[in-house]
């Protein structure tokens, strides 16, 4: 790990750089962090995360059962990175439509932006909130197992125990695969809900407890942004958006069928 060593005749040269320097981020202590992944939408899905910290390198280890099996399932690190929210696993009460599913849309405002999408390889940002062909698969009996190494921001870093860990994907219908019987997608109408909605989420251990801060979760007082508008944050917007969006998702699913 880079550790950035500050002396004090440095800093008694040089006061005026000294804070921008302590500030800076370049330093942080080896950190390791515990979740466990509580199902959602009644998918019985259950599993353990790990968040390992060394400077900017962020090991994230997931495993993870009763997933729908041989099929991809979208996963992130959702939460603030500022310090400013208290974002936490949404539970059924957050089914505002009342159809026994949580949708990604309805979670939202619960779970909070994506700041890491859990791909295989290749961009992490949220624009790959969706990037069917690049998320993690599970075997034919629903295990998933995902470990990568991955470069995060500064923020990031410093708030990691304010992250958690969600993964999508659900069978409403008991078929083993992801269709239409639920209805599409509230992100995209060329995707079905079963693809997008939480199968479970997991706070870090001893993090909030899955209370939030005094006055509730904060999403964003004041701010003009709808659920529709949301939902392409935390997305990424283009990755479901239009044609392209519903041509990778075609072409991955019928790649599995």
């Amino acid at each position: 790990m880079k550790v950035t060593t500050i002396t004090t005749k440095a800093l008694l040269a040089a006061p005026a750089l000294a804070l921008p320097l302590m500030l800076s981020g370049t330093a942080y202590a080896d950190e390791v962090h515990q979740i466990e992944l509580d199902e959602l939408n009644n998918t019985a899905s259950s599993g353990s995360a790990s968040l390992s910290l060394e400077g900017n390198q962020l090991t994230v280890k997931i495993d993870a059962s009763g997933l729908v099996p041989d099929t991809f399932h979208a996963q992130h690190i959702h939460g603030s990175t500022d310090g400013s929210k208290d974002f936490i696993c949404p539970t059924m009460d957050a089914d505002e439509d009342g159809d026994g599913i949580l949708s990604t849309v309805e979670g939202l405002p619960a779970y909070g932006d994506i700041h890491i999408s859990l791909t295989t390889k290749g961009d992490t940002s949220k624009d790959s909130g969706l990037a069917v062909e690049r998320m993690p698969s599970a075997d034919g009996d629903g295990n998933l197992s995902y470990e990568r190494t991955i470069e995060v921001s500064d923020d990031v870093a410093a708030n990691i125990k304010n992250l958690h860990v969600a993964q999508h994907g659900i069978d409403a219908n008991g078929n083993g695969k992801y269709d239409n019987s639920a209805g599409p997608s509230d992100l995209n109408p060329d995707v079905p809900l079963e693809a997008t909605a939480p199968a479970n989420c997991g706070m870090i251990v001893g993090a909030a407890a899955g209370t939030p801060a005094a006055g509730g979760v904060e999403t964003g007082a004041g701010s003009t942004q709808g659920p529709e508008s949301l939902a392409l944050l935390a997305f990424g917007g283009v990755a479901v958006t239009g044609a392209a969006g519903a041509f990778v998702y075609r072409r991955r699913l019928g790649a599995e069928s």
